[in-house]
Formats: C-alpha cells, structure tokens, sequence
C-alpha cells in the first residue's frame, strides 16, 4: 500500500511539485467553478479557457516557454475576450453565449497558428495540454498567489457573489456592488485560467474547474457546501489522477480530469439529487377504478 499510494510523493520532487500545483488549483478552482455552475455560465468558462491561447502563444513567440510573459499575455488576452464578447452583447441583438463562442473559436484558431509560427508540435501540445509534472517553483508560487487571492476575494465577497449568482437583480436594487462583483468575477475565472494553463494546458484547465463543482451539485443544494464538496472532489481526483499517471504512464493532465469525470458520472448516478434516487425517490402513482 505504501509503495503505491504513498512512495511516489515522498521519493520523488517532481511528484511532489506536480501535487502540491494541482492542490493549489483546486482549492482556488473548483469554488469558482461552483460559481460559474449557477450562473449557467459553464461552457462560458470553456471559451474562456480558449481565449487565453492567444495571449500565451504571443508570450511564447516573442521570450520562449517563459512563465511570466505567457502568463501576462493570457491575462491580456482573457480579459480582452470577455470585455469583447460583453460588449457584442450589450450592443448588439447577439446573446453573450453567442459571442462568446465566436471569441471562443477565433482565438483558439489565432493560438494554435500563432505556435505553429514558430514551435514545434511538442510545444503546440505542451501549451494544449499542459504538463503539470513540469512545474518548477515559479510556476507554483503563481499558483499560490492565485489561490491566495480567489479565496481572500471569495471571503470578502461571498454575500454579493452568491446574491449576484442567485438573484442580480435584487442585489442591483439593493446596491450598486452588482456590476463591479460580476467584473470581480469574471477577472477571477480569467485568473484561474491563467493559473491551469500552466500545469493542465488550455484545453483541459477548465476540466479541473468545472467537473467537481458540477459533481458536487448532485450531492447538495447549499453554496457553501457545494464549493467544500467541490474542492474535496477535486483534490481527490489530484491524487487519483497523479497516482494512476505514475504507476500506468499515462498523460498526468488527462489522468486528473478524467478521474473527475468519474467522480462526476458515479455522483450522476449515486448522488442524493442523482438519476437513481430520483428515480426511486418519485412518488407512485396509483390508478383509481
């Protein structure tokens, strides 16, 4: 048991960065995930997770495989995407949904011909996909900041993010923190963002994000349960994906989304709000003469 639960992460450093980066991912992720859930926004942070490439393959070109100038440059990139896309929508008879997907699939298009200037198709993947069992001490002290940050913003504004979420309306006549909270959030997803692309990639950074909160909604209704089930989801899938990564071969990113995706599929089923209690759960219907 301890040779392959435990020996990985104690004899070797890279194992030990790659949880110690996916931890910190997910105790600032899966909460913002949760976020995004009830907004209905979560194949908006799917196009968001696209609309950074650009940004980072721009970083890339002109310093190399760099943390700092891929970073600001998805930062840069994220945040002109969701300014664009919300004022496509404001100005427009477009929905936001609408707009975003076309931001989404002309940055994605825009990212992978920006790399394929000048990298080679190992860099293409590495941007795509990420390598979480490369992340060296910049890359995690980026992530700690992130985590730092999303939950000192989450504690400051919990009240207004759930209000915002859950009725926006009421908090507008309430108060005016409703345009600068949902500014707030979206720069906090961006953020996110930025902190998965380093270790699981573009494409999969909002796996990690979204799969345990949706996971989690199957099991309870309450916000704040939901963000500490969703977390817990996601550090567990860290540790299963890691695990089943070192001892199989396989690819560390993929291993760690699809281990939520279990997780998600089996809560589906098993969960108190899933298929089957639901099922069982409904009232029979008896039939009068």
């Amino acid at each position: 048991m301890y040779d392959l639960l435990i020996s990985p992460f104690v004899e070797f450093g890279f194992m030990q960065r790659a949880l110690a980066g996916s931890l910190l991912l997910a105790v600032a992720a899966c909460p913002i995930g949760v976020f995004l859930m009830l907004r209905r926004m979560s194949l908006a942070g799917d196009a968001m997770a696209h609309a950074i490439l650009p940004g980072a393959a721009a970083g890339f070109l002109l310093f190399g495989l760099e943390l700092v100038p891929m970073t600001i440059g998805g930062l840069i990139a994220g945040a002109v995407v969701a300014v664009g896309a919300g004022a496509v929508a404001r100005f427009t008879a477009q929905k936001e949904d609408a707009s975003m997907a076309a931001f989404y699939l002309i940055s994605l298009a825009l990212g992978v011909m920006m790399v394929s200037l000048r990298g080679s198709s190992v860099d293409l993947l590495h941007i795509l996909f990420g390598s979480v069992l490369s992340l060296d001490d910049a890359a995690l002290s980026l992530l700690a900041g992130i985590a730092v940050v999303t939950l000192a913003c989450l504690f400051v504004f919990w009240r207004a993010l759930v209000a915002e979420c859950l009725d926006p309306l009421f908090l507008r006549s309430v108060s005016r923190l409703g345009p600068p909270v949902h500014f707030l959030f979206l720069g906090l997803v961006v953020l996110n963002l930025v902190g998965g692309f380093q270790a699981l990639g573009t494409l999969l950074s909002v796996g990690l994000m979204m799969l345990p909160a949706a996971a989690a909604r199957f099991w309870t209704g309450r916000v704040v349960t939901m963000c500490g089930l969703a977390v817990a989801i996601g550090i567990a899938a860290c540790l299963s994906g890691l695990l089943v990564s070192y001892h199989a071969g396989l690819p560390s990113g993929p291993a760690i989304v699809l281990s939520a995706g279990v997780v998600y599929l089996a809560s589906a089923l098993l969960g108190t709000r899933g298929a089957l209690v639901a099922r069982f759960a409904r009232p029979h219907r008896h039939r009068t003469a």
